[in-house]
């Protein structure tokens, strides 16, 4: 399954549950928050200041 910028957080946790040390690694540390299941990549990317690119390369290669 290939990652893209608007998939939810939630649902790439689902399918790829290695994506949370990705996501961490990134400073993404609040995976479980309600907010951050319903947020787009792109939407949590802008939030904390990562490189969407560089993140969607990382993710999709884990």
């Amino acid at each position: 399954m290939a990652i893209t910028k608007d998939m939810l957080i939630g649902n790439i946790l689902k399918e790829k549950p290695e994506a949370a040390q990705v996501l961490m690694r990134h400073g993404m540390g609040c995976l479980g928050c309600p907010s951050a299941q319903m947020e787009t990549l792109e939407e949590a990317a802008k939030v904390h200041g990562i490189d969407l690119e560089k993140l969607l390369k990382e993710l999709n290669e884990a």
